[in-house]
């Protein structure tokens, strides 16, 4: 045990030495990455601006406002906050271009589009958004605005690739609130799962993929899982424990009224799982690990119908998956999917483990490239911060796959080299072993 220790020590030493070739020619590369994005802009000034501040987001400044960005460009922070904050530039283009590269770099077949809500803390009640809301970061109903994000998961890596901001309805109603923070005229109430319906509509032509996969805050929306089959999209949709289904004999659903089938009562998914025979789990080797193979065990129910009037029209498949974590917490997890009966286990674990990517993403962006740093209250500034955010952990997503390219070993995984990056990989409190490729960690520039 002390030779493998010793041994492992090394070669994490070895990850963390940053050698001069990965930083060659890197502001270079910066200015030719951010070309594309500064081109959908038409004024020269923004353009000049977009690039500054993606400087700034991608540099060593802690806090990544635009106060900050401005004083480290030795510059008035007034033409950056009128940019940023109230300059009407078209972001929409920004991110057409954002999803154009993620679908050309990354993309795969079978692809994974993940849906997943995150919050950003606020006080006061003025900007854009804001009201008391539950909030993942802080594990509890504060005040916060809420975004929803769009992230594409191949075997490549993973981005993020769009947002909405949702609106509650207390601010859709109050229309002189709406008008103060800026909100356009034409913009309504809208679900959390029609924003992401929207931007899977959106992108889908041009992000390859064969899944969607959400957390259980969509999957237990019956319309949501019924909308995205009449799409003809595959969905892997988690759903919570408390849910009720029932199992059905086959894919068609119980006739109603006199004369037909009886059908088996409505029962929770954990009272389902926890029924099911041994015999019924799959084993699935996930990836290596230093202790030794990452297992899961799969358990695919054929055919479920959920409890409600807003039930399906077509039979579900119940997915469910046990697994340990790296710090010993046991998981079980439960899916719903329309996926066809042939679809192996180790495909539903596959796509299980993209599901959590999209964790990462959005930790990536806000600890590496200030996604939650921005200090503006106005729809058009968070849209704006939003934007460019996405683009700045693009380049560091760019950079991690250029990183691997000259460190790659034939006898070794390739790695980042990145010490802060890897430091922060190392301490992730819920890694999750549903992983088919490794976990590269972003490179700061």
């Amino acid at each position: 045990m002390d030779r493998r220790f010793a041994r492992r020590k090394q070669e994490m030493l070895a990850e963390c030495e940053v050698r001069p070739e990965l930083w060659g020619d890197l502001r270079r590369r910066l200015n030719a990455f951010l070309n594309p994005f500064a081109v959908c802009l038409r004024a020269e000034a923004q353009r000049a601006h977009a690039v500054e501040f993606c400087q700034g987001l991608l540099s060593k400044v802690e806090r990544k406002n635009v106060e900050s960005i401005a004083y480290q460009h030795d510059q008035d922070r007034r033409n950056l906050q009128h940019f940023i904050g109230t300059a009407q530039w078209d972001h929409g283009p920004l991110l057409d271009e954002l999803n154009r590269q993620v679908g050309r770099e990354l993309g795969e077949p079978d692809g994974v589009l993940v849906i997943d809500p995150s919050a950003f803390p606020k006080q006061g009640k003025k900007s854009v958004g804001v009201a008391r809301q539950w909030c993942g970061r802080l594990g509890k109903v504060d005040n916060c605005q809420l975004g929803v994000y769009l992230a594409y998961v191949s075997r490549q890596e993973y981005a993020l690739c769009d947002f909405r901001l949702y609106l509650p309805e207390e601010w859709t109603r109050d229309r002189h609130r709406c008008r103060l923070a800026g909100v356009p005229k034409t913009v309504r109430h809208r679900t959390r799962h029609a924003l992401a319906l929207e931007m899977i509509s959106a992108r889908r032509a041009v992000l390859p993929h064969a899944w969607i996969a959400a957390d259980d805050e969509f999957g237990k929306v019956t319309h949501f899982r019924r909308d995205l089959h009449a799409m003809g999209e595959r969905y892997l949709l988690a759903v919570p424990d408390n849910l009720t289904a029932r199992i059905l004999d086959s894919d068609e659903l119980p006739r109603r009224g006199p004369g037909g089938p009886r059908a088996r009562p409505f029962v929770r998914i954990g009272q389902v799982r926890d029924e099911l025979p041994a015999a019924a789990w799959q084993r699935v080797d996930v990836r290596d690990g230093e202790k030794g193979p990452l297992v899961v065990k799969v358990a695919v129910v054929p055919h479920v119908q959920t409890k409600g009037g807003g039930r399906t029209k077509y039979a579900e498949r119940l997915v469910l998956i046990r697994y340990e974590d790296a710090g010993g917490t046991y998981h079980q997890d439960a899916y719903f999917s329309n996926a066809a009966a042939d679809t192996p286990a180790a495909e539903y674990a596959r796509v299980a483990g993209a599901e959590h990517r999209v964790e990462e993403c959005l930790r990536r962006a806000k600890s590496e490239v200030g996604l939650a740093d921005y200090e503006v209250q106005k729809w058009t500034g968070w849209h704006h911060h939003q934007t460019l955010s996405l683009i700045a952990a693009w380049f560091l997503v760019q950079e991690t796959r250029r990183g691997k390219k000259i460190h790659a070993r034939f006898d070794s995984p390739s790695t980042a080299t990145n010490p802060r990056s890897i430091a922060a990989a190392n301490m992730e409190p819920h890694a999750s072993p549903l992983d088919c490729q490794s976990r590269p960690a972003p490179l700061a520039a």
